[in-house]
């Protein structure tokens, strides 16, 4: 039977994963800049009209826009993308001055801006840590312990015993490894490594497609190779050691990100599946009523995601700046305002678009173009 967490739980959950996640990033961007000695005059979670909020004796403003959708830390200074001089920022008092972001070097003004997506990743790290420290690491290796009648495995010419050692040229260690690497591709053709009796052995296969459904009613299309393995192996993990398995956890996480966003560039994977607001909320709601375990893992997810996109460099993003910067440094000069006055407007185009995009899809998998067929019909 399909359930439902409901609009009001769907709410709340959307609520407890985006609002402290954007603190959590801005708030990045705001201690590397206090460290630095800027000033920030504000702080926003949220955007649009103040709802409520406060002054601090920095003379920071905190406080709360109407839209929920992101947030900001607005610097003394920061006036222009480009962060050079203007006639109003050389008017303003030697200590004034002094405080602002672009009177700082280049070094420091790129740490600030890297501080945000910086802080989205410790928080995945610190999470998928603890995760490690309290259930285990799964170390299952590579080596098949049953392979499905019918299946990619079979048509391969694999058998029990066999040790996967590379997938389509990406080394696997680990059943984890193949599962991840499977399910990003279904029926899609890759070449598989793999030992038998001491040998190196090479194989082509062709991906096999599995849709499954969750108690939500959500579909799945994810690849298979149709192995199993024989003796799952958990290993604990220490207090010390749990940072590092967080941090692998984190990449190879970011690596799918990566794979994902290549196959929707390269036409592979559609555009339909990508995901905006409405979605984050309604996979949040179905987690939280899930359990604790499956919601604080998704926070994980989204703050790895709400990196990992602050990186790209497209202006206006993180990673615009950052790319900007990157220029300037080679350069040894900031790029002109002009040019960066028109890559931001660009930036700012092509992000708009792309949430357009996004809601478009939320509202299309949430059957609204379908209903609204059906009236006109």
């Amino acid at each position: 039977m399909i359930q439902s967490p409901g609009i009001l739980l769907t709410v709340l959950a959307f609520v407890l994963v985006i609002g402290p996640l954007v603190f959590l990033h801005e708030m990045g961007h705001y201690l590397a800049g206090r460290w630095f000695g800027v000033k920030a005059e504000a702080f926003s979670i949220g955007f649009g009209r103040e709802v409520a909020g406060f002054t601090d004796r920095r003379g920071t403003r905190w406080k709360f826009g109407w839209l929920p959708l992101g947030g900001y830390v607005r610097f003394a200074g920061d006036m222009n993308p480009a962060s050079q001089p203007t006639p109003e920022w050389l008017a303003l008092p030697a200590r004034e001055r002094a405080q602002t972001f672009q009177s700082k070097p280049l070094w420091q003004r790129a740490i600030i801006v890297l501080a945000g997506p910086l802080a989205n990743f410790i928080v995945a790290i610190v999470i998928l840590s603890a995760f490690a420290t309290l259930y285990g690491q799964n170390v299952t290796p590579s080596v098949v312990g049953v392979v499905q009648p019918g299946s990619a495995a079979a048509a391969a010419g694999l058998q029990p015993g066999d040790r996967l050692t590379a997938l389509g040229g990406r080394p696997v260690e680990t059943f984890g490894d193949i599962a991840q690497f499977a399910q990003l591709r279904p029926g899609e053709a890759v070449d598989i490594e793999f030992e038998r009796s001491g040998r190196t052995m090479t194989a082509d296969a062709v991906i096999g497609v599995r849709e499954e459904q969750d108690r939500f009613g959500n579909k799945y299309r994810i690849g298979v190779l149709g192995i199993g393995n024989s003796t799952p192996v958990l290993k604990s993990v220490g207090i010390l050691e749990a940072p590092l398995v967080g941090i692998g956890q984190t990449v190879s996480i970011i690596r799918m990100m990566t794979d994902g966003l290549g196959q929707i560039i390269t036409g592979r994977r559609s555009v339909a599946e990508l995901g905006g607001p409405l979605k984050i909320a309604q996979v949040s709601g179905e987690r939280l009523a899930m359990g604790p375990t499956e919601f604080v893992f998704l926070i994980a997810l989204i703050s790895i995601n709400l990196g990992f996109i602050n990186l790209l460099p497209v202006p206006v993003l993180d990673g615009g700046h950052l790319l900007f910067y990157a220029v300037e440094a080679v350069r040894r000069r900031p790029v002109e305002p002009q040019v960066m006055e028109w890559a931001f407007r660009g930036g700012l185009i092509a992000i708009l678009a792309l949430m357009l995009l996004v809601t478009l899809n939320d509202l299309g998998a949430f059957g609204v173009w379908r209903n609204l067929a059906g009236l006109i019909g």
